[in-house]
């Protein structure tokens, strides 16, 4: 029931120094200088001394039903699995229906996350898929944001891309309503998430559909923006907007900028990074690895390009870790629940070896999923 975890160097995300912190339950109760063991409590005392603490990521784009379809029936991915998950460090997801909608369904999607949050991560999904008219489980987005829970926003809404529906601008301000309103309604951030290809327009619609409605800008976020060069720029005047722009882990630099490479970049291009977020497009497709490996998008390569970042390339951890934590919880208005390590938060942590910033625990909602960088929870039908 408790957790004391001893003289941690806390990052919250930002560097507060040795802290202890206490566990009550699934919330975090208390940060302090020197918590003391109270003899009352059953308390599991978790020596920090050497590891660096940080708030569980936040990945905000998951295809938990397993992405792919393109190359035929054989070529789609199964569904994910809770240790994968846990051991790209990811606390909260968002699951995808994404490209295919006929062989999966909004219901399968919100049936594997409902699986998901039970085994002891908290997840949230976005109805629709890269088609507009989009894929919904009510028949409505409007609806399916307002009435249940679980939905939050409608995604991946694909545009530049020759698989989506080439929406025209009413199209997408139809559709940009729908999520607005049905999140007003529900208390939700009523978000659309934008699937962006290689088409040669890149977020031009986007442009014209901020620049000629009243929307809020911060309900639109474009997602792969560091996948070519040419809409890496479009992303950056988007921010200089006031919009914000999701980054992808994993991308090649040869057509464009890898996760470190892009942040690098919004860093010397003095960027307002508030506004940027990262995810790891996890269990979808990666056809540019087929012939190298399994064509998946793995989960853990977000955590591995974080740190890149701090390791290689010695940006500020606090700084990199908002972009997985705190932004994200911000843009999907889960914050302060997630997102941040403070009293009231849920107790989602993770803890690192200094040296090497690899995982050696996981914490979800208060329960230790990985310790000593092995898997102590695991999905109900995976293999002891």
């Amino acid at each position: 029931m408790f957790k004391l975890l001893k003289a941690g160097e806390c990052y919250i995300p930002e560097k507060i120094g040795k802290k202890d912190i206490l566990i009550a339950f699934d919330k975090i109760y208390k940060i302090e200088d020197h918590i003391s063991k109270n003899k009352l409590w059953d308390v599991d005392v978790i020596d920090c001394s050497d590891k660096i603490i940080v708030p569980g990521l936040i990945d905000q784009h998951v295809h938990i039903l397993g992405g792919g379809g393109e190359g035929g029936p054989a070529s789609r991915i199964p569904e994910i699995q809770l240790s994968e998950i846990i051991r790209s460090g990811a606390t909260t997801i968002v699951g995808v229906l994404g490209f295919d909608s006929v062989t999966r369904n909004i219901s399968n999607l919100l049936a594997k996350a409902n699986a998901l949050d039970i085994e002891g991560v908290t997840t949230y999904i976005y109805t629709g898929s890269y088609s507009i008219p989009t894929a919904t489980l009510t028949g409505k987005v409007i609806t399916d944001i307002s009435l249940i829970d679980r939905v939050i926003g409608v995604g991946e809404i694909a545009l530049a891309d020759h698989r989506s529906s080439h929406p025209d601008l009413q199209t997408l301000k139809q559709l940009a309503s729908e999520a607005r309103i049905g999140g007003l309604i529900g208390s939700k951030a009523g978000v659309i998430h934008i699937h962006v290809g290689d088409g040669k327009e890149g977020i031009s619609l986007l442009f014209e559909l901020v620049e000629e409605s009243d929307f809020p800008i911060e309900i639109f976020i474009p997602t792969h923006i560091n996948r070519n060069k040419k809409l890496f720029e479009q992303g950056m005047r988007y921010l200089d907007m006031g919009g914000f722009i999701d980054m992808t882990a994993g991308e090649s630099s040869k057509n464009g900028y890898s996760l470190p490479d892009a942040i690098e970049k919004l860093i010397q291009e003095n960027k307002n990074l508030n506004h940027v977020t990262i995810s790891s497009d996890g269990n979808g497709s990666n056809p540019s690895n087929g012939e190298q490996g399994s064509g998946i998008c793995k989960m853990s390569q977000l955590f591995q390009d974080m740190r890149t970042s701090i390791l290689d390339k010695k940006m500020d951890m606090s700084l990199v870790f908002k972009l997985a934590t705190e932004n994200v919880a911000k843009f999907l208005k889960i914050f302060p629940r997630k997102g941040i390590l403070k009293s009231g938060s849920d107790a989602d942590i993770l803890i690192l070896n200094k040296d090497t910033l690899d995982i050696d625990t996981v914490i979800s909602r208060g329960k230790i999923m990985m310790k000593d960088s092995e898997i102590v929870k695991k999905g109900k039908f995976e293999s002891v």
